[in-house]
């Protein structure tokens, strides 16, 4: 289980061979590392995830999920006999990525780390919470897309996932100037 409490904060550093510092644009501002509290808003932010998982013969399996962040970790969930729940069982080893889809613009992200299921009853009220805060009413309303998930958690019909970050990577674009962020944990 993730531990609880502050997050562990994250040494950055900025890869400049991705990055337009090895052919900065005249009078462009110095290219620099994106902070790790910018791709956490980000992380809030973003509405769809999509998890990379491995199956067991090593073919690689890639859905999208709803994920909140919270206390140190990404949540996500899927159904017990899901291909993705098979493949955390067989290696918990998984990428979450989120991003947009445009060339000059935006922040892609990817957290890589192992996905622990969560059973503490404590702390599935907690992502519940998270979850509720997150998406509002796809999850509160009786018409909501993902409507009923938290007795989903809490009963078992739905299994969740903590992914604390061992390595998370940002991939920036803003009006021709690119970064590429290493989050090292």
């Amino acid at each position: 289980m993730p531990a609880q409490g502050p997050a562990k904060q994250p040494t950055t550093e900025l890869d400049t061979r991705y990055s337009s510092a090895l052919n900065p644009r005249p009078g462009a501002a110095d290219v620099t590392a994106t902070d790790w509290a910018e791709a956490r808003r980000q992380l809030d932010a973003a509405e769809i995830f999509w998890v990379s998982t491995v199956r067991s013969d090593g073919r690689l399996h890639v859905t999208p999920v709803i994920a909140a962040w919270h206390d140190g970790a990404l949540y996500f969930s899927t159904g017990p006999g899901e291909q993705k729940a098979k493949n955390l069982a067989h290696d918990g080893h998984c990428a979450l990525t989120t991003g947009g889809n445009s060339l000059t613009e935006g922040l892609d992200l990817v957290v890589e780390g192992a996905a622990e299921q969560v059973t503490d009853p404590a702390l599935l009220e907690e992502v519940i919470t998270a979850y509720e805060t997150k998406y509002g009413a796809h999850i509160t309303s009786p018409e909501g897309t993902f409507h009923g998930i938290g007795d989903a958690f809490r009963k078992g019909g739905a299994v969740v996932f903590a992914v604390a970050p061992a390595t998370a990577y940002g991939f920036g674009r803003d009006e021709g100037v690119y970064t590429h962020t290493r989050w090292a944990f």
